[in-house]
């Protein structure tokens, strides 16, 4: 497995990657140009999700696939903490959805939000990344990574096709037909089958493999990669193809190099940046509640709702301070745990 001193820049950009996942949520330009929103949030912004899931391939399943000691209890204890993670995030935002009257009034709905759409908007990335792992696992058990690869690559675009091509490819009857069966199941293509293996097994291959790219070269990869992203997402944008605009074909070599340039940085790394940038996912949503809450009391809708730059810079600073608070209790705990000892 690659080895380094450190993976401070890995971490420092779980943060970044958290941002990034808040403005999809708010989107923090659209008071100014939607264009500009669209390209800024929904093109550069979509790194975030991938981000994370290389994360979890180069540090989880990379060593698994690598058969290393202790490497299966450790793919064993992920899945159980990110499910008991997805078990407890439910419960937090149930009253939510009670509010809204967002429930599914049927055993199969209860079931498609649970395995595939999330049970809060947000939270398809945690049954995403439990059964993208398990799609994993269960095709090194049978196939070699060279045929690994092929595989989640083609279900990659067959999940593209479905996303940001949706109403293109939507006009042949035949193929039209197969993805409406498929969003029966799941409403969208972005999730543990068609997106999310194809991250987990790049953070595979970074860890084990044998390709090395400067950090000049991923310099360069990523922003000729970036400029490809932005033109393929904004002719799709354009053209109005998208059913959903998480995916794009061009986003495999800005992961690529995105990863790689981050391995090749040394700096000081945040030592909390781990449990903030996931407490900031898990959080946001109930903070953008609180700030619409707060605004409609205080009579201050036009400033902390309608200027969409505000409202995203309010939503930041809430879920940055109630992850702190967060994370703080989380240590005292755990101090005292270990004191009593």
């Amino acid at each position: 497995m690659r080895q380094r001193k450190n993976y401070a820049a890995i971490d420092n950009f779980r943060l970044a990657a958290a941002m990034m996942i808040v403005a999809i949520h708010t989107a923090p330009l659209a008071s100014f140009s939607e264009t500009a929103d669209f390209l800024v949030t929904y093109c550069l912004g979509r790194v975030g999700v991938p981000f994370f899931l290389m994360v979890s391939g180069f540090f989880v399943l990379a060593p698994y696939q690598r058969q290393r000691k202790g490497a299966r209890g450790k793919m064993g204890s992920f899945l159980k903490k990110t499910a008991s993670l997805y078990l407890i995030s439910t419960l937090v935002y149930l009253p939510l959805k009670f509010y809204s009257h967002n429930i599914s009034d049927s055993a199969g709905g209860w079931l498609k939000e649970i395995f595939f759409d999330g049970t809060f908007y947000h939270l398809w990335y945690l049954p995403a990344v439990i059964m993208g792992c398990l799609v994993i696992m269960g095709l090194l058990c049978f196939c070699s990574p060279l045929a690994v690869s092929v595989m989640v690559f083609v279900l990659y675009i067959l999940g593209t096709l479905g996303d940001s091509y949706y109403n293109l490819i939507s006009q042949v009857p035949f193929l039209k037909m197969v993805y409406e069966g498929l969003f029966t199941v799941s409403s969208y293509t972005r999730n543990g089958i068609f997106f999310a293996p194809m991250f987990l097994w790049m953070g595979v291959l970074l860890a084990n493999g044998r390709v090395r790219v400067s950090r000049k070269s991923a310099g360069i990869g990523l922003a000729i990669s970036l400029a490809g992203m932005l033109a393929e997402g904004l002719m799709s944008f354009q053209f109005q193809w998208q059913k959903h605009n998480s995916m794009y074909f061009m986003l495999i070599p800005v992961m690529f190099f995105l990863f790689e340039l981050l391995l090749s940085l040394d700096c000081n790394g945040m030592e909390t940046a781990r449990d903030l940038s996931m407490y900031i996912y898990i959080l946001h949503p109930l903070c953008i509640v609180l700030v619409r809450g707060a605004a409609g009391a205080l009579k201050m809708e036009a400033l902390l709702v309608k200027q969409s730059l505000i409202h995203y810079l309010a939503v930041v600073l809430l879920s940055v301070l109630l992850s702190l608070t967060v994370v703080g209790i989380k240590t005292i705990f755990q101090r005292r745990v270990m004191e009593m000892g």
